[in-house]
């Protein structure tokens, strides 16, 4: 495409409200920041797994809602945000929608988060399908030479053998890229997982927090990242459907009872500030199935509070 990183399409912007931190957001090409914003809208994973489609307009949808919403004045702190923030655009899906086409999207996927991490900067993924975790994790563990730790917030597990949304972790683990026991699934689903993937997990050191635990439990979120952060690199994979579907409804898979918008929140804030983390994603956004845009401002947050956090990492 003749872009510095590979696989990608230019973003596409809608018109940006008056001091917005989108504003402040650099071309891609070229451009040296903090944090890179990269666009994943495929959904052939979701597709696969038979779920809800419109995954695919996630990014799309997601600067939409950060044209609208989030200023560049952080109150709490009473700071700007000055954080440098680098757009790289979406990843181009390979054309296709079946397993083979699948597996060209993972390849280009982590390619283009490769060139991201050789300039220095931590990647933030808008999906998508949450199988694309799986090749932007995959990117990490070969830069960083080993094994990361991940925290994944979500209801379901993604342990799955069959090819589609479902799979990121078990992939990540079984190619050597994801140290099982330093991975932690925060809002586990107490009926949205099978025997079969709770125990393959588990037996691995797997780290489970059920969502009626963490409902419950006031570090759920800081011991959470703890032991996934405990021995060096690692990522934060926030599924959207790991949120209550009375405030996150827009996802492609909708959750019942999930966590708060405020644990997710506290996540990509805590995130943002432990120098560990390498990777954020925020996934499943699904704008056809969506409530007044709330899911995409939802996800718009949790960047903002992200990038505020790796701003104090670096103060």
């Amino acid at each position: 495409m003749g872009r510095d990183i590979p696989h990608t399409m230019a973003p596409v912007w809608p018109a940006i409200s008056a001091d917005r931190l989108a504003q402040t957001i650099l071309n891609g090409d070229g451009a040296e920041g903090d944090v890179a914003l990269i666009g994943l809208p495929d959904e052939t994973g979701v597709r696969l797994n038979h779920g809800r489609p419109g995954a695919a307009q996630g990014p799309a949808a997601f600067r939409a809602a950060l044209a609208r919403y989030g200023t560049t004045f952080d109150a709490a702190h009473r700071t700007p945000l000055t954080v440098r923030i680098v757009d790289a655009g979406d990843v181009e899906p390979a054309p296709g929608d079946d397993a083979a086409a699948l597996q060209e999207t993972h390849d280009r996927i982590t390619q283009a988060l490769s060139a991201i991490h050789d300039r220095g900067m931590i990647p933030v993924c808008i999906g998508g399908g949450h199988d694309l975790t799986f090749p932007s994790v995959r990117a990490l563990a070969q830069r960083v030479g080993g094994p990361v730790g991940g925290v994944n917030l979500d209801a379901h597990l993604d342990v799955r053998e069959t090819v589609g949304s479902g799979m990121p972790f078990r992939r990540l683990i079984e190619g050597g890229f994801l140290d099982a026991s330093r991975h932690v699934t925060l809002g586990v689903g107490r009926f949205a997982n099978s025997r079969e993937h709770v125990e393959w997990l588990t037996q691995r050191g797997g780290i489970l927090v059920t969502a009626d635990e963490a409902l419950t439990r006031p570090d759920a979120v800081s011991f959470s990242l703890g032991a996934a952060m405990r021995l060096g690199a690692g990522f934060v994979s926030i599924d959207l459907d790991g949120i209550d579907s009375s405030q996150a409804p827009g996802v492609s898979s909708p959750n019942p009872l999930g966590l708060t918008a405020m644990h997710a929140n506290q996540l990509a804030s805590l995130a943002g500030r432990h120098p560990a983390v390498r990777h954020l994603d925020l996934m499943e956004l699904s704008p056809p199935n969506d409530v007044d845009g709330r899911t995409a401002r939802l996800a718009a947050q949790l960047f903002l509070s992200f990038t505020a956090g790796v701003q104090e990492r670096g103060a």
